[in-house]
């Protein structure tokens, strides 16, 4: 029964891109969000740069709650709790593979969020950053780490791998941009609502930015690397591997019996 469901599978859709391109554009949010990350570990440790708001930029959050406000955030954390993301991004993944019949993409985005769970746990760890004063905590007691925020990176990781997957296929430059402007800016909000809810730093979250665009990067190399470039698999999708040979008539007197 699994060898014939796997026989129904079909292929990726072709990349729009080619190959180089992605990877550029890879190694280009493996850089910035490097960059960024460990900018803000250097801002933690000497107390200096953006970590010299930490605390203010809290008061001002703090001081700055509504009832109307703190439903929309509270409502919003929780749904990208990093548990409650996990089950909805493998939901997600297992409706698109039966619905599509196709094992590939959805597999990326699982393994991206899955690497998002482990580098984020990681990295609380090896930090173990104190959350703000647990008397600011708005929705009750968490004695998890502070650094990064894992609802941050989780919804960065999903909603930026998504957009890539789908937008590699089937997107115009118009709606790449306007795609993944969107995905940027719910991940700001989510990182918005961390810090309103009174669980994180500012550089909690500037750090969890760093870390979703690194994990998106890796995701990003990993399919350009297996489905090569456009001209490529639109070659392959039509019958004839890319710098294939044309086959030996066997009418030929040369040709082999």
């Amino acid at each position: 029964m699994i060898l014939a469901l796997t026989a129904r599978l079909r292929p990726a859709p072709p990349l729009r891109a080619s190959q180089q391109a992605l990877f550029c554009w890879a190694g280009a949010l493996l850089v910035v969000g490097d960059a960024v990350f460990w900018l803000m570990f250097a801002a933690i440790q000497s107390d200096s740069g953006l970590a010299a708001v930490d605390g203010p930029v809290h008061s001002l959050m703090v001081d700055s709650r509504s009832p109307a406000a703190t439903a929309i955030l509270a409502g919003l954390t929780t749904v990208t709790a990093p548990e409650v993301l996990s089950v909805i991004g493998a939901v997600f993944a297992l409706v698109w593979a039966v619905w599509k019949r196709e094992l590939w993409r959805p597999a990326v985005l699982m393994g991206a969020m899955v690497l998002a769970v482990v580098v984020t746990t990681l990295i609380k760890q090896l930090v173990s950053r104190s959350r703000p004063p647990s008397s600011d905590f708005l929705l009750g007691p968490d004695d998890a780490l502070s650094f990064p925020s894992g609802h941050t990176v989780g919804i960065g990781v999903f909603t930026v791998v998504l957009a890539y997957l789908v937008l590699s296929r089937y997107g115009t430059r118009t709606t790449a941009v306007l795609g993944f402007a969107a995905t940027f800016a719910l991940t700001a909000l989510v990182g918005l609502s961390r810090l309103y809810l009174g669980y994180h730093w500012l550089t909690d979250v500037v750090a969890s930015l760093g870390v979703a665009l690194a994990v998106a990067a890796v995701a990003m190399f990993t399919d350009a690397a297996r489905h090569g470039s456009a001209k490529g698999r639109t070659g392959a999708l039509n019958g004839r591997a890319p710098n294939s040979l044309p086959a030996a008539d066997p009418s030929a007197p040369d040709a082999q019996p």
